[in-house]
């Protein structure tokens, strides 16, 4: 998907914030070039909460890469994304961005940016070995329980966890098994 758009920086740092920051579809369309820092991006997300967000080295790349080809769009406005009249990107346009990345890449027509969303949280979890504690915070969840949903954990892994238990490996010697 990201080498579908890799001729196009603006719609490459979309879906890299995306993947890498796991934000919903209305925190991008609402970023702001403020918000972005060399290490973080400042989101303003459900009930007008805001959380910051650290960038990965993918994303700081994308995130300069856009910011320095931004200035060629003639921008109105401080919006981080804009189309090539210089406004802000719609929620719409943004989906329509995801969804051509998704058809010039052959991927399943059913992603949306919800999904990426979805994808970077569980990358998070299962790949990354984030505390779910971390990503309820990442994702800027008010609940666990809505978090939890994100991480879906399987079996393999529910066996890998209980097997860290210091005491996994321990036998009693006069017992036959």
């Amino acid at each position: 998907m990201l080498m579908s758009v890799e001729n196009s920086p603006r719609n490459y740092c979309i879906i890299t914030l995306f993947l890498n920051c796991a934000l919903r579809l209305a925190e991008l369309t609402n970023l702001n070039v403020e918000q972005i820092s060399a290490e973080s991006v400042t989101v303003i997300g459900k009930g007008d909460k805001e959380r910051q967000i650290f960038l990965t080295p993918a994303a700081k790349n994308a995130v300069n890469e856009w910011l320095n080809e931004r200035k060629n769009y003639n921008p109105k406005d401080n919006a981080l994304f804009i189309s090539k009249r210089g406004s802000r990107l719609t929620t719409r346009a943004i989906q329509v961005v995801i969804k051509n990345a998704v058809e010039k890449a052959g991927l399943s027509h059913d992603i949306t940016p919800h999904k990426l969303r979805h994808t970077a949280a569980t990358l998070l979890y299962r790949y990354g070995g984030v505390d779910i504690r971390a990503l309820k915070e990442i994702l800027g969840h008010e609940s666990l329980n809505t978090t939890q949903i994100y991480t879906h954990i399987d079996d393999q892994q529910l066996q890998s966890a209980v097997n860290t238990n210091p005491l996994a490996g321990i036998v009693n010697h006069m017992q036959k098994i």
